[in-house]
């Protein structure tokens, strides 16, 4: 008996002792939490070029598996030494064709910019005046508005000249301006830096994706029991298959609609057709906010060219447009890949965007598809283990959900069709040769 309660103590000091222990690191994390932020922006400044070619390499990969296949079905009989040759074939022309993507888009839309830069210069002058007499001719016709105009323009000049004050010369002012413009200079050439890197990283990691894969799997059953190594692996699997559908099918997505957009605005001749069309295109890979966040600079864009009465025929055009993706091509081509409903979408980007910037609105959708599938999943089990299976059924009955059905939707989409459609022409030439 006294053992016991001497081993129940031990139990309760044990407890208090980590309690006390975990407070204290909490409180050390909290007081130090500048210089760990600190540290790990540091790291991921350094680790940038690995990222990037991490994301490239990712995108990449299914189009180098695609290859794969298809240069084994041509070349049945290859040698080891011929497989290895075609393996790095495939991931030279994955390669070429994503550079060359964005190589183009880069020709397409920095002449555009500096065409608009240049007109948006020779034409503000005139803007403004125009502007100045609009602003004349209203105070003629509305008197009364003369003294809130007063009011609002004397604080204007205040502010000015606060500003103006605050600095010892304009020539601070100005080297202020040339200091934050090469600071933004810097940060693209760095980026663009770490791009190129990237890619040379891709490569080696596209080369050596199946044996990073087995070494990953080695470690997993290393670390782990059998029961949790299996379904961490499984979850990976899902996690996988989940981003890989959503990116291949946004991007897809959102190639149409800028094809569309490009389309449209030539038709309607708006300025900037082109420009205006990759903007939109490139915004659409965001969901829910990626048509405003590209319409909003597009439009204001139009606003300042020679026809200002484009920029809101170019808004209407875009509202039918997404309008139609939302409700057309999106489900036609995305499906039903997260199993998230629209309410999630919106608290995912909400949530993703806010911690991580306009990334984290890009992977919010996948990123909560995968969150939610756990808890679906932990529910389930929680479920099963005490009982209460048919409360699952009930639910699932009374909202028409099918969680466990989220794959085979997935092969009904529309750009698996394609697919389908392209490998049985691609089969059927291949064996008439």
């Amino acid at each position: 008996m006294k053992q016991n309660e001497n081993t129940k103590y031990v139990k309760l000091g044990i407890t208090g002792a980590a309690v006390l222990a975990f407070g204290f690191a909490i409180m050390y994390i909290l007081n130090q939490s500048k210089n760990i932020a600190a540290g790990i922006q540091l790291v991921f400044n350094i680790l940038k070029p690995f990222l990037y070619g991490a994301l490239i390499a990712y995108l990449l990969a299914p189009i180098c598996n695609r290859m794969d296949e298809r240069f084994l079905k041509w070349f049945p009989k290859a040698t080891e030494k011929q497989k290895k040759g075609l393996k790095f074939l495939s991931i030279a022309i994955a390669v070429i064709c994503a550079v060359t993507i964005v190589v183009l888009l880069i020709l397409l839309i920095l002449p555009q910019v500096w065409d608009s830069t240049v007109k948006i210069i020779k034409i503000l002058p005139a803007r403004l005046a125009y502007c100045n007499r609009m602003i004349d001719q209203l105070l003629k016709d509305q008197p009364e508005l003369q003294t809130y105009f007063n009011h609002f323009s004397s604080q204007v000049e205040n502010g000015l000249n606060d500003v103006l004050k605050a600095n010892s010369s304009m020539m601070t002012t100005i080297q202020g301006i040339v200091n934050n413009i090469t600071v933004q200079l810097i940060e693209v050439l760095s980026v663009f830096k770490n791009m190129f890197l990237g890619f040379l990283i891709a490569v080696y990691l596209l080369a050596s994706r199946k044996l990073f894969g087995a070494q990953a799997k080695l470690l997993l059953y290393g670390i782990f029991s059998n029961k949790w190594a299996k379904i961490i692996e499984e979850e990976v699997h899902y996690t996988d298959k989940m981003f890989n559908g959503f990116f291949v099918g946004k991007i897809i997505d959102s190639a149409i609609i800028g094809l569309i957009c490009f389309a449209g605005t030539t038709l309607l001749g708006f300025e900037s057709a082109a420009f205006i069309s990759v903007v939109i295109g490139v915004t659409n890979i965001i969901p829910f906010f990626g048509p405003f966040i590209g319409a909003i600079p597009c439009a204001l864009l139009l606003l300042l060219g020679s026809n200002p009465w484009d920029a809101l025929y170019f808004l209407i055009f875009i509202v039918i447009l997404q309008q139609v993706d939302g409700n057309i091509i999106g489900p036609k081509i995305l499906g039903n890949t997260t199993g998230v409903s629209s309410f999630w979408v919106l608290f995912s980007i909400l949530l993703f965007g806010g911690l991580w910037g306009l990334v984290g609105m890009v992977i919010a959708v996948p990123l909560f598809g995968v969150i939610y599938d756990i808890i679906r999943k932990l529910t389930a089990r929680g479920l099963k283990r005490n009982r209460h299976e048919e409360m699952m059924q009930e639910y699932n009955e009374k909202f028409h959900e099918e969680p466990e059905e989220t794959e085979t939707t997935q092969k009904d989409t529309f750009s698996k069709k394609i697919n389908a459609k392209i490998n049985e022409y691609i089969d059927k030439n291949v064996n008439n040769k």
